[in-house]
């Protein structure tokens, strides 16, 4: 198995705040350019961490952006809480230290629980840039286009495992690719993902897009129609751009086999908003 992490560019680690939040900063040696440009702040999904970007990190320093990669309390190489107690607003505070140590206003990279953290802190913070990666929708997305074949979360379950992920199927994923998920997958906060996910609870997040006024783009995996009118919906609802990759799964996105288009889509972007500020 490739372990990406080993495979990371030289970095800086450190630990943030009083929850000793695990912080990797990538500094790129275009200085010149860096000077010109928001940094980029990679915000990870449920069960995962900084890992998780490891495909993506070194394309992005080689093209002359500093990459801020964050993990929420009790994940990855942040210290261990009680994850029975660990609430969104509590991801939402990470967010809020984290967005304060890149020391100006940065272009926020959100994948999954990432992404919805991310719309809600766009709501207060005048960000520079909003990327969200098949990112969970917010409640006025949902009653648009709900999913038609939602389970309810178990409210009984006090933590999330590690999702069960099988090496043998997976279309844009390696066995290599799954057998490194897990590794690192880890447990996830029930209290928080049933604020965010369990919608026919009254759950969901509201976010007004009223008081979100940056760039944004939307990239979403697409293995049906239903999955392309609702990755629409949230461009819209964002007043962004959006790119669809059908044939592709949820986790293949940032480490499948075609990870790499979904970051020269990116880059595309990045270039056509922020590259000649």
């Amino acid at each position: 198995m490739i372990d990406y992490t080993k495979t990371l560019p030289t970095h800086i680690e450190k630990y943030v705040g009083e929850n000793d939040l695990f912080l990797e900063i990538y500094l790129n040696d275009k200085k010149e350019q860096s000077k010109k440009r928001p940094p980029l702040l990679f915000v990870h999904g449920a069960y995962t961490g900084s890992w998780m970007w490891s495909k993506f990190i070194s394309h992005f320093v080689s093209n002359g952006w500093n990459c801020y990669v964050m993990n929420f309390r009790s994940h990855y190489k942040s210290r261990n809480m009680d994850m029975t107690k660990i609430s969104f607003e509590d991801y939402m505070e990470d967010l809020r230290e984290m967005i304060a140590e890149c020391k100006e206003q940065p272009i926020l990279i959100g994948f999954s629980m990432g992404g919805i953290l991310s719309q809600k802190i766009a709501e207060e913070v005048n960000l520079a840039g909003l990327i969200l990666i098949d990112a969970t929708i917010c409640k006025e997305v949902y009653d648009l286009l709900p999913y038609e074949d939602f389970e309810a979360l178990d409210e009984a379950q006090i933590v999330e495992p590690a999702p069960d992920r099988d090496e043998l199927f997976s279309m844009d994923e390696s066995a290599e690719d799954i057998a490194f998920q897990k590794k690192y997958l880890s447990m996830e906060s029930s209290k928080a993902r049933n604020s965010y996910f369990n919608y026919k609870k009254n759950g969901g997040i509201f976010v007004d897009n009223r008081f979100i006024t940056c760039n944004c783009l939307v990239i979403t995996q697409v293995n049906n129609e239903a999955d392309e009118l609702r990755g629409n919906a949230v461009a819209e609802y964002f007043h962004g751009e959006y790119t669809g990759f059908w044939d592709t799964t949820h986790t293949g996105l940032l480490i499948g086999q075609r990870y790499k288009e979904v970051v020269d889509r990116i880059l595309v972007w990045l270039n056509k908003y922020y590259i000649n500020i």
